[in-house]
């Protein structure tokens, strides 16, 4: 329900943290945990997702007919409607049908997790956006600490102040170890031959014309989501941000 990153939303950690600590997304996600008897603590960054292609890909047109390994859901969608043939397979199964060419292209995680996986060997170029664009579609991995309601519940307030606060800074402190992991990594795919190649600003124009509806369409089918993406949304527009024009959004209703 757009408690993650999602293609060309928020682009950054910092985004997210704004999101969640000034705007209203974390009491949202402690509300709707809670209705299923879990307490949401707090957000933990990870790293950006980053695309492995056997064949250069320059430009969104050159995602088109290409086998590609997505996570599903609208990253799926947003590069189906680009003209990729998209898949879903476990971390697992990435690197065996890339060798045995069953896919052409596979999204996964950061620099460091996917050379210690091995993906240097059967992939030869990595796809990323504009300079100082890692990722077009998924910049931020976010992960969670969520626990039972009873077991929350046990804890003295001031236990749970420190746990709060522990979460915070472990989320700053992991994603600092990832960026430094992927820095050691990049030197890795450099030294095995791997040759990196950017999208360009208009690519990142043309895929959140692609977006666009389908942040809507996954909004409407539940009114938290339109609630929680109604914030998000806002504040791309703003002069924050101005990732979103009115233009952009001409002729999109959002179900409240």
């Amino acid at each position: 329900m757009f408690f993650s990153s999602y293609p060309l939303g928020l682009r950054n950690p910092h985004e997210w943290d704004v999101f969640y600590f000034a705007l209203g997304g974390l009491e949202i996600a402690r509300e709707l945990f809670a209705g299923f008897g879990m307490h949401y603590v707090g957000p933990i960054h990870h790293g950006p997702n980053i695309i492995h292609s056997k064949v250069p890909i320059r430009s969104i047109e050159d995602f088109s007919g290409r086998k590609m390994r997505l996570p599903g859901g609208m990253v799926a969608e947003v590069f189906q409607a680009a003209g990729a043939k998209t898949t879903l397979l476990p971390g697992s199964e990435i690197f065996p049908a890339l060798e045995k060419g069953a896919i052409d292209v596979a999204d996964y995680v950061g620099p460091a997790v996917n050379h210690a996986l091995g993906f240097h060997q059967v992939t030869k170029f990595i796809s990323m956006g504009p300079p100082g664009f890692m990722s077009i579609y998924q910049p931020v991995d976010l992960m969670d600490l969520t626990v039972g309601m009873k077991s929350w519940n046990a804890l003295s307030p001031q236990m749970k102040q420190f746990v709060e606060m522990e979460v915070h800074v472990y989320s700053d402190l992991h994603h600092a170890a990832i960026q430094k992991a992927d820095q050691e990594a990049w030197k890795k795919f450099t030294d095995a031959g791997t040759v990196v190649t950017r999208l360009s600003q208009e690519d990142v124009e043309k895929f959140t014309k692609l977006a666009v509806p389908r942040w809507y369409a996954w909004a409407n089918k539940d009114k938290n989501a339109a609630r929680v993406f109604k914030i998000q949304l806002d504040y791309m527009m703003s002069g924050s941000l101005g990732y979103v024009t009115t233009d952009d959004i001409k002729g999109q209703t959002l179900k409240m």
